[in-house]
């Protein structure tokens, strides 16, 4: 019988049922952000001097020390470190072209939105310039239509004159 109500767990953390649901294969995401790390970290000073130290302790032990406690030793042309080199070369250089590839398809990306933001600033200013030439003819007109102080004084004289006119001659003809 199922349960009536679906409380979590208190013994397991939340978010997992069980081993069921996990992935069996690692995801390419994470596989990518450790091959960026480890690209990232074999560009470092800090890896190239660690790397010198590893080099030369192995090279003077095995030069240097008894020759039953070297273990690669130099009449066989230090075998061992060269493989070992060689398998370290061969590993990092598939991981640091993985990482580039990624780092590609990012900048990839970002110049396409970059387009993108590009292509609507462009839209916008070309907008906002309309709209500046619209105004600009706007207050043409109006500028056009505006009457001043000097034309309003004009007419207004004139209506007087006119008024003054009327009166004159309704005067003359009521007497």
């Amino acid at each position: 019988m199922a349960r009536p109500d679906r409380r979590p767990a208190l013994d397991a953390p939340r978010g997992r049922s069980g081993m069921l649901q996990r992935s069996s294969q690692p995801s390419s995401d994470r596989f990518g952000r450790f091959s960026e790390a480890f690209a990232r970290a074999m560009g470092t000073s800090g890896f190239l001097i660690g790397m010198t130290i590893f080099v030369v302790v192995w090279l003077a032990w095995n030069t240097f020390a008894p020759r039953e406690w070297q273990f690669d030793p130099r009449e066989f042309n230090y075998t061992l470190l060269t493989l070992i080199l060689s398998l370290q070369a061969s590993y990092a250089a598939p991981l640091i072209l993985l990482a580039q590839n990624r780092q590609d398809d990012r900048d990839r990306v970002q110049i396409e939105q970059d387009r993108q933001r590009a292509e609507r600033n462009l839209a916008d200013t070309e907008y906002l310039a309309r709209e500046v030439v619209a105004l600009r003819m706007a207050v043409t007109d109006f500028t056009s239509e505006v009457v001043t102080r000097d034309v309003l004084r004009t007419e207004l004289r004139a209506l007087l004159d006119k008024l003054d006119e009327r009166d004159a001659d309704e005067g003359g003809a009521s007497r």
